[in-house]
């Protein structure tokens, strides 16, 4: 007889908790170039708890006609028995869609494929040390049916096809939820990535799953919950916070809002939010002005950077409110940067130093130093991607 209680089942990543997708609904309206889309998922009976702040980590499956289109470049029928990667077997078909990574290939493929197809300049490229920049850039956009069209004299036995392929990774996304608020659900904000490259339309794997493929309350949706105790709230509520989240980074400021409201926290908060158009792509729109109007969201700063002829970023707006920025940082505010790290945080990064000089008057170092400072004793917090 099995005694196992469901309470006694501990779910993590190498034991993911079957969620249910409860709600599945745009946050754009048309016009938009994006499709930002807002998710409630149920762990009810999972026994999981979150933090704000932290992430969750979803196991998607790949695009089924990718999958076919795959299966009929090497000539396979799909229902090939290959290992899987916990030793047992299961078919191609069902290892391409669950188990392997195909929308991005590596150098132990490419190789393989120029093996195959006997062709030695692309043995070269993926070989020489010193075309390493060349082969990074051959890479990029490039996946597996790529390299199967390109080639088709590539042939693989199913086995080692599969044996080639990395695994499939989870996918992380910022909750947007606070569980003081839905003790049985957790929230994202996820846009579903589309874009072209090599002439060929490119879907992002885990946000078209979730935007196209996920029955709602059918659907197993395996997830986990990841830690992330740099990014969280003032242990003290009375602290303020200012926090700067463009696009779907506002998911863990929006978790934010959503525990202070919770807590009754009286420290203020002020988010910094960017899009392109405040017409069909400002998120949470009519959520913020009730945090606003509740008191729980103290100032609310908007660059929508398509509005108008030139654009305008967050870190524009913070040029903008500089004065007040220092005034509340000197006042010991926390200071929270979610999302673009090449681009976006780094601005952020340089304006802060930038608002320490002009309205600080500080020295270039100085204002460096104060940044570092904030940083240290954990007053800047980064959740970047």
């Amino acid at each position: 007889m099995d005694t196992t209680s469901p309470a006694a089942i501990v779910y993590n990543r190498k034991n993911p908790f079957p969620g249910k997708l409860l709600v599945n609904h745009s946050l754009c309206s048309a016009g938009v170039d994006k499709d930002t889309r807002h998710y409630e998922i149920s762990i009810k009976g999972s026994g999981l708890t979150y933090e704000v702040g932290d992430a969750l980590g979803v196991f998607p499956q790949n695009d089924a006609e990718l999958v076919n289109e795959i299966l009929n470049a090497l000539g396979l029928s799909g229902e090939e028995t290959v290992a899987s990667g916990d030793g047992s077997s299961m078919t191609l078909r069902k290892a391409l869609t669950s188990e392997c990574q195909i929308t991005q290939t590596d150098r132990k493929f490419v190789e393989a494929v120029a093996l195959k197809a006997g062709d030695h300049d692309l043995q070269a490229l993926a070989t020489d040390p010193a075309r390493k920049d060349a082969f990074e850039q051959y890479l990029w956009g490039r996946e597996v049916i790529d390299m199967l069209t390109e080639y088709p004299t590539a042939k693989f036995a199913a086995s080692e096809f599969a044996s080639l392929l990395r695994k499939l990774q989870p996918r992380l996304y910022s909750i947007a939820s606070s569980q003081k608020l839905h003790a049985d659900e957790v929230h994202l904000c996820v846009a579903t990535l589309g874009y072209k490259t090599l002439g060929r339309r490119r879907k992002g794997v885990c946000s078209n799953f979730l935007a196209n493929r996920v029955t709602l309350n059918e659907t197993a949706l395996p997830l986990f919950f990841h830690t992330a105790k740099h990014f969280r709230l003032p242990d003290d509520p009375n602290i303020p916070v200012i926090m700067v989240g463009p696009g779907t980074g506002i998911a863990p400021f929006r978790a934010y809002l959503e525990e202070r409201r919770a807590i009754g926290a009286k420290g203020k908060s002020w988010l910094f939010f960017g899009s392109q158009r405040e017409s069909c792509d400002f998120l949470y729109k009519d959520e913020l002005a009730k945090f606003m109007a509740d008191g729980v969201l103290h100032k609310l700063t908007n660059a929508f950077s398509r509005d108008q002829e030139h654009k305008i970023y967050v870190q524009n707006r913070m040029a903008e409110e500089g004065g007040e920025i220092w005034k509340w940082l000197e006042e010991g505010a926390y200071f929270y940067v979610c999302g673009d790290a090449k681009k976006m945080a780094k601005d952020v990064d340089d304006m802060l130093v930038t608002i320490g000089e002009k309205i600080g008057g500080l020295t270039h170092d100085e204002a460096i130093a104060y940044v570092q400072k904030m940083r240290t004793t954990k007053r800047y917090r980064r959740d970047v991607y």
